[in-house]
């Protein structure tokens, strides 16, 4: 009797550990992502004679950021209005925060992709220089 219900008791702890180990590694559902988002809709931000619009999407939802600013690159506009913070690294900021959003590949292998008119920039945010007419994207990529 004693060995059925050790028995019973370790396959209920299996199944408890499974559970647990599965979810660490479960992508986010859309509104968990967004639950510490700063902006929620269709954003106009920011003073200055230079303005670029910036795609932000987590999960299935998406936002626009039309930003105006004096700064030279995206990373920097983005930086001075608060939208992103992140870590300085050998290519500039390393975008750990975007919107209020965290990704942070060390914890679940989740990362900020940054992208110019639907391509991936070949560059970090902070050392790509504002261009006329181009469309940017923050992505959250796990």
């Amino acid at each position: 009797m004693k060995t059925k219900r050790t028995l019973i008791l370790c396959a209920a702890m299996l199944a408890v550990l499974a559970t647990l180990l599965l979810s660490c590694g479960a992508p986010k559902t859309t509104d968990e992502l967004w639950t510490d988002a700063i902006y929620t809709e269709n954003t106009e931000l920011g003073e200055g004679e230079t303005t670029l619009t910036v795609e932000f999407v987590a999960g299935e939802k998406k936002i626009v950021f039309t930003l105006h600013t004096n700064e030279k690159t995206v990373g920097k506009a983005l930086e001075a209005l608060g939208i992103v913070e992140g870590e300085e690294g050998q290519f500039g900021l390393y975008i750990k925060k975007a919107n209020g959003i965290t990704a942070d590949y060390d914890i679940d292998q989740s990362y900020w992709s940054f992208y110019e008119n639907g391509a991936l920039a070949m560059t970090s945010a902070h050392l790509t220089e504002i261009k006329d007419g181009v469309i940017y994207k923050l992505e959250y990529t796990k």
